[in-house]
């Protein structure tokens, strides 16, 4: 199940939604923010960091190897 096609579709369908990301930045050292999935691409997906107004980058290959961990956050419009 965790071939890069399925990574990339998950990603894809979630697409313009809230997220938290993690990702690790070498020898003990992680970045980790809260953004939106903004475009999904066939080799790699961007991310807009909402407190830094900046877009990152990263592969399926990240999301593969867990160098980078995706987590959905809920929407705040299904809460009400």
């Amino acid at each position: 199940m965790d071939t890069l096609k399925a990574i990339r579709d998950q990603v894809s369908q979630y697409k313009g939604s809230r997220v938290y990301y993690r990702a690790s930045n070498g020898r003990r050292k992680a970045d980790a923010r809260h953004a939106v999935i903004q475009e999904v691409y066939p080799n790699l997906f961007t991310l807009f960091v909402e407190s830094q107004n900046t877009t990152v980058s990263f592969s399926y290959a990240d999301l593969l190897t867990h160098e980078v961990e995706l987590q959905v956050l809920p929407n705040e419009a299904d809460a009400n």
